[in-house]
């Protein structure tokens, strides 16, 4: 299989010119499926930290990169909404957040917030032994005892054991950003939940200082207050 992909047909939320070369690299397989963006990416064309898949990889190996708190071994690890990205040597620390345009984008956080990723709930089930499984958007799976979680809430989950350290529910009067569509990248609160009869999704007004906007349920993640206080990093 190949390792590389045409660069015109890489999603939207990849942060990297499309028309500058011919092909870029190819994600492997792992976590966000197609939306994630190998590491490399990062690394090269975001924050020009190398020149090359070589220079790359000898900085895997040298572990001076963390993704979720741990070492990567391949550069085409896929990087997602809300991964925490760390370089210890230049105690550098990054989350990935959708920019205005729906492009990934990294923000400059405080190593003290490193210790948890925000995951927004995309599915629960009650399995045996009376737990509960919930299975969160970059595909990733937990255990937990807490009733209170809902699908659409958020949780913040360790980087260094996966426990629940927070949970933000999906409710009105909750501060959200909308991570797809045409508000990418916005931030308001949720005026009100909009349940729609039937397969259609259900809508959500977000109220912000001027208009705010109207948007789908599966396009908005609660978020916590830490994500207004740092400006973004884009390539360009």
């Amino acid at each position: 299989m190949s390792k590389h992909q045409k660069r015109l047909s890489v999603p939207k939320t990849w942060p990297i010119a499309r028309k500058e070369q011919h092909y870029t690299v190819k994600a492997s397989g792992g976590p966000h499926g197609e939306a994630g963006v190998p590491l490399l990416i990062v690394l090269r064309d975001v924050l020009g930290y190398v020149d090359s898949k070589k220079e790359a990889q000898y900085a895997l190996e040298q572990g001076s990169v963390h993704v979720n708190g741990d070492v990567p071994s391949d550069v085409r690890r896929p990087v997602g909404m809300f991964d925490i990205v760390g370089f210890g040597d230049r105690a550098e620390f990054y989350r990935v957040f959708p920019d205005e345009g729906g492009r990934l984008a990294l923000t400059p956080i405080d190593e003290a917030d490193t210790d948890g990723k925000l995951g927004k709930v995309t599915e629960k089930h009650h399995v045996d032994g009376g737990q509960i499984q919930l299975g969160l958007h970059d595909g990733r799976t937990l255990l937990t005892d807490d009733e209170s979680i809902s699908t659409n809430d958020s949780v913040v989950i360790s980087t260094d054991d996966a426990s629940v350290l927070a949970h933000f529910p999906y409710e009105d009067g909750a501060l959200v950003t909308a991570v797809k569509g045409r508000h990418a990248g916005e931030i308001g609160t949720i005026e009100n939940i909009d349940v729609t009869p039937g397969s259609s999704p259900n809508g959500v007004v977000v109220e912000q200082d001027d208009v705010g906007f109207e948007t789908i349920e599966e396009y908005v993640v609660v978020i916590d207050e830490n994500f207004l206080d740092n400006e973004e990093v884009s390539d360009e």
